[in-house]
């Protein structure tokens, strides 16, 4: 067998040893994908926890961005802005909780002005998804789309700093379907916050991924180093030749 089909041999056998390392890496790390999607979901199914536990004096909140929270407070009057949505309007409302800091409230979706109802009046206790603000909305062209005057076009916590005076807690909560419909609105969709899965998945995916660039560069290595050894003993050989017929 010549020197040159063993090269093409070992790098065809090292290229498919490594597609097949990589296939490996990409199925551990849709495992870790998937490990991360389900922790999410199963945070977000938890059962409710006060909101008011988890509120720090310093305007921090606790570990429960994507976690069902129960809250109390009152409404605040003439503090609403309508978010475009599918559908209709989400409807954003101002809430203001024991501490006194306003609690952005996704109270549903309308699909229209005309059926938005008011809030309603005096003490309630509520119940939601905590979720972190969300940011700015782009079109397919990656530019930034603009709400019509008196509306946003999403939960951005710096857009209604400036709309609202009070402080703000920082997040918002999209409230659960039966509150939502008790207040004759339907619930708004949620975009939970990625999750993360085992770390344990994603060093496997590294590894494979690793694995299979070290054997590619061992193959071309050993490929070469065949080709330079025949090289070699050739001029080694044309050498003795040459010497013979001086």
């Amino acid at each position: 067998m010549s020197t040159r089909l063993k090269q093409i041999l070992i790098i065809v056998g090292a290229a498919i040893v490594a597609l097949g390392m990589v296939f490996l890496g990409l199925w551990q790390m849709q495992v870790f994908v998937d490990k991360g999607n389900k922790t999410v979901q199963d945070r977000a199914a938890q059962a409710p926890v006060p909101l008011e536990d988890h509120l720090g004096s310093a305007g921090a909140v606790g570990d429960i961005y994507g976690k069902k929270v129960t809250f109390s407070g009152e409404y605040v009057p003439d503090q609403q802005v309508l978010i475009p949505a599918e559908g209709g309007y989400r409807v954003l409302a101002a809430f203001e909780v024991h501490d006194g800091r306003i609690l952005p409230v996704v109270r549903g979706v309308a699909a229209d002005e005309a059926s938005i109802t008011p809030p309603p009046s005096g003490q309630v206790t509520e119940t939601g998804l905590f979720l972190p603000g969300e940011g700015d909305v782009k079109d397919e062209r990656n530019i930034l789309v603009d709400a019509p005057d008196g509306q946003l076009a999403s939960v951005r916590m710096p857009s209604l700093a400036q709309l609202w005076p009070q402080q703000l807690v920082p997040g918002f909560v999209t409230l659960d379907a039966p509150d939502a419909a008790a207040q004759g609105l339907t619930q708004a969709p949620v975009s939970l916050p990625t999750g993360e899965g085992s770390a344990q998945n994603s060093g496997y995916a590294l590894q494979w991924w690793v694995f299979a660039a070290f054997g590619m560069g061992m193959a071309i290595k050993i490929a070469h180093a065949m080709g330079v050894k025949e090289r070699k003993a050739a001029e080694a050989a044309l050498k003795e030749t040459r010497k013979d017929h001086a």
